[in-house]
């Protein structure tokens, strides 16, 4: 089963027009100065690296992947990711690879394994263990080609007539096995609870559970993904929760609850949480995995005037 597309769509202008209008910069002006742009007419970098996936913003930088990446540039984005990155060619890969390196920019985590209809990281079986090893090797020639070293994993189902227990050393098992192949590669994987509304069935759904798997597994290639859409459902308290688990976390995924648009159109509040990552010195990827509240290009443009609002801590 496939990852989850996304396609990009659109917000309101009135949510930003209750923040505080900021520089090119990203600093709240004060007394009621007007934002002025920066002297190449070029908006400011963001704070964070919040990362467009591939055809976010297509109807205005088109179809071209180099083209994409040079509008997200402009924009003030410094980084992307793509979910789809290991059904690409290889040389589209390399090609991604290179876009992204003359412009500093990260690729944020690919999706390595995400098959929510079988039972796999669960059970102990050697044909299954031998298929996640194919897997995790396919993973680290993706690596090689993009540059990219994190890889995301989310451990399939559960097993509704197992013990839970048995299950989740089954988990750390495997994972162990699939770090033999990865960490001498320098990838780590990072592991995705997702929510049981949207997917009900999976084996990981809450941060305090991928957090007690990590530490099970005691290894620095094995991290999280927080995606905050999927938190905010399942257990919400999402700044503690971030706290609590932040050794272990390495990447985000975004989308506001409910709906999993942009920023501001739903019950999170952004604006806090990214001021509270910004506060940890995080440099890693926030990727941007939702769709839009409007279509077209006036849809995209006010997904980038949310994240300009949201950045303005």
């Amino acid at each position: 089963m496939k990852r989850r597309h996304f396609v990009a769509q659109g917000l309101g202008a009135a949510a930003a027009l209750s923040l505080p209008l900021i520089e090119a910069s990203g600093r709240p002006l004060s007394g009621g100065q007007t934002a002025a742009s920066p002297p190449s007419g070029k908006p400011g970098k963001f704070k964070l690296r919040y990362a467009p996936s591939f055809g976010q913003f297509q109807d205005h930088a088109g179809d071209d992947l180099a083209a994409q990446i040079q509008f997200c540039a402009d924009e003030g984005f410094t980084a992307m990711f793509d979910n789809e990155i290991m059904n690409r060619p290889a040389e589209q890969q390399e090609q991604i690879s290179r876009e992204l390196a003359k412009r500093g920019m990260l690729l944020g985590p690919f999706v390595l394994y995400a098959d929510f209809a079988v039972k796999s990281f669960v059970l102990r079986d050697k044909d299954i263990r031998a298929m996640l090893l194919d897997k995790m090797k396919k993973g680290v020639e993706t690596m090689k080609r993009t540059g990219c070293k994190q890889a995301l994993v989310v451990p399939g189902r559960y097993d509704e007539s197992f013990s839970w227990d048995y299950q989740t050393a089954n988990v750390v098992d495997n994972l162990r096995a699939c770090l033999d192949v990865c960490r001498p590669a320098g990838l780590v994987l990072v592991l995705e609870p997702l929510n049981p509304k949207d997917h009900p069935g999976l084996f990981l759904t809450k941060i305090p559970q991928v957090y007690a798997v990590c530490r099970a597994v005691n290894d620095p290639c094995c991290k999280i993904v927080d995606d905050l859409y999927h938190q905010q459902i399942t257990e919400g308290n999402l700044i503690p929760n971030i706290e609590a688990a932040w050794d272990e976390i390495a990447a985000f995924h975004l989308g506001d609850s409910p709906g999993r648009k942009e920023p501001t159109t739903g019950e999170i509040n952004y604006r806090n949480i990214f001021k509270w990552i910004h506060g940890k010195d995080y440099q890693g990827a926030l990727c941007m995995e939702h769709g839009r509240s409007r279509p077209g290009k006036e849809g995209e443009r006010a997904v980038i005037d949310a994240y300009r609002a949201c950045d303005a801590f």
